[in-house]
């Protein structure tokens, strides 16, 4: 038997789909608004994530061309905020004259620039000694309460580690 032409197996194999797709009609039109409905929202996602990378790609272009702020007027930290210094009665004069001649210490040059994060980072680096000198120059001066709560907690920690 001679096969039959291509477009005759083609057009029967397309009669057979038509079919079957239209014995699925009834079970698809029960879904029907909710597959639009989620192409639709599939559609708007990649639209904003095409915007957003075009937005990036914009911003990296455009930095080049003006100078940024090195910190913006707006932007506040807990750390950039004056520590509020706690107040040595004036009967105890042996505070204030610890106080005049407590100095940075020399190998922390930087110490009341640092954040309490930054400070942590560098503690396991410091000895029990220059420990307990940060702990009176924090004293001394700013006495803040979440320094000396972590100067005195480390310290504690290297001492049971001796």
């Amino acid at each position: 038997m001679k096969p039959l032409p291509l477009t005759v197996r083609v057009a029967a194999g397309l009669a057979v789909t038509a079919l079957e797709q239209a014995r699925k009609l009834p079970q698809q039109l029960a879904g029907l608004p909710l597959t639009v409905v989620s192409e639709a929202m599939q559609l708007s996602m990649r639209v904003q994530q095409h915007v957003t990378e075009l937005a990036i790609k914009g911003d990296d272009v455009l930095s080049g061309l003006r100078p940024v702020e090195e910190e913006p007027e707006w932007a506040t930290f807990d750390e950039d905020e004056t520590p509020v210094t706690a107040e040595v009665p004036a009967d105890d004069p042996w505070e204030e004259e610890e106080r005049a001649i407590a100095e940075v210490p020399e190998f922390l040059p930087t110490y009341d620039e640092l954040s309490i994060a930054q400070l942590r980072a560098r503690l396991r680096n410091l000895s029990e000694e220059q420990l307990e000198e940060l702990l009176r120059y924090e004293k001394a001066h700013a006495g803040r309460p979440e320094f000396v709560g972590m100067l005195n907690r480390r310290i504690a920690t290297v001492k049971a580690q001796s």
